[in-house]
């Protein structure tokens, strides 16, 4: 019982940088675009973040920090950094008509090229012994958790024990799912992944919704990397380490059927199954069989895959044009 409750809140913090990317690329996939590159905005989300922090914990010193520049800063940086991989990826998908999945391929190369380059960088700044920096005053700010967490015992554990970060992923995931059910913004972006030309000849502006849906959608999912280096890897930066996480994004996006709502229980059921290897007990000579339970996520999204195909119900398709180009001359 006490390994379940432990196992819990690490499935809901593994879990979280999975619910930002798989809410951002929801977004940017209901405008039509299928963005591949997700896993390297997630990782220059990360460091952006990262540089930001590290350059403000350098300028105060020994010195406290301020808790809101703490968390600003970065955030900012973050956001900022995830913004301009969407606008690339928009700019070349969108106004260049660029193919799809090559140029989301390229941005994942380009991604986490970017956060190792930059990432060696401030690792030898740091003049470490160690192949990564750690930003402790930074990341004790982003997990405080709730005053009252530790006072409601069991309860508090598994529903309030988080930094702000996680929850500020399930009120994005749900605020999404209204706007694509109840408002008309959100109706016109539908329109625009299911059939542009014809939202195009009711007047809807192809361009300004996938534009906007591809960065939103980059912006909400760089907030991911910055969570899992500033919360759940407490403050510490080592090239490479972010994993698979990504495509592990992407995978629940297809379990999720697109709906962001889903989501939030989908990630925590992602996030058990992806460290569910740690919990299960294994004698050294059973060591190897722990490489197939980390397959466990991609298996259940292949099952769903094709019960949803089967079933071939209208909504729990993606996008009728995702991952084509709109040609606006061809309407």
């Amino acid at each position: 019982m006490l390994g379940f409750l432990a196992f819990i809140p690490r499935a809901v913090a593994q879990g979280i940088p999975l619910l930002f990317g798989c809410t951002g690329e929801i977004v940017t996939e209901k405008s039509g675009n299928l963005n591949l590159g997700l896993p390297g905005v997630m990782y220059v989300g990360a460091i952006s973040g990262v540089i930001g922090s590290f350059f403000y914990e350098n300028s105060v010193g020994a010195g406290e920090v301020n808790a809101a520049l703490a968390i600003l800063i970065p955030l900012m940086c973050s956001i900022v950094g995830s913004l301009i991989m969407g606008l690339i990826y928009s700019f070349l998908v969108v106004t260049f008509r660029a193919n799809q999945n090559v140029t989301g391929l390229a941005m994942t190369t380009f991604g986490v090229g970017f956060g190792n380059f930059f990432g060696g960088s401030l690792i030898k700044l740091a003049k470490t012994d160690l192949p990564s920096i750690s930003l402790s005053k930074t990341s004790m700010v982003f997990r405080s958790q709730l005053p009252f967490a530790k006072s409601l015992g069991v309860i508090g554990e598994i529903f309030f024990s988080y930094g702000f970060l996680a929850y500020t992923a399930v009120i994005i995931a749900l605020i999404v799912a209204y706007v694509f059910k109840k408002t008309r913004v959100g109706l016109n972006l539908r329109a625009v992944g299911e059939n542009p030309a014809t939202a195009d000849a009711a007047g809807i502006n192809v361009t300004k919704y996938k534009y906007l849906a591809t960065c939103i959608g980059c912006v909400i999912a760089g907030l991911g990397g910055l969570y899992y280096v500033m919360d759940y890897a407490c403050g510490i930066w080592s090239n490479d380490a972010f994993g698979d996480r990504g495509w592990l994004a992407i995978a629940l996006v297809i379990f999720t059927l697109w709906k962001s709502d889903l989501g939030i229980f989908a990630s925590i059921l992602f996030g058990g199954l992806y460290i569910l290897y740690l919990y299960i007990p294994t004698g050294m000579e059973h060591m190897e069989f722990k490489e197939l339970y980390k397959m466990i996520p991609y298996v259940v999204t292949l099952v769903v895959l094709i019960f949803t195909s089967m079933r071939n119900r209208r909504e729990d398709q993606p996008p009728q044009s995702l991952g084509l180009n709109y040609f606006r001359e061809e309407r």
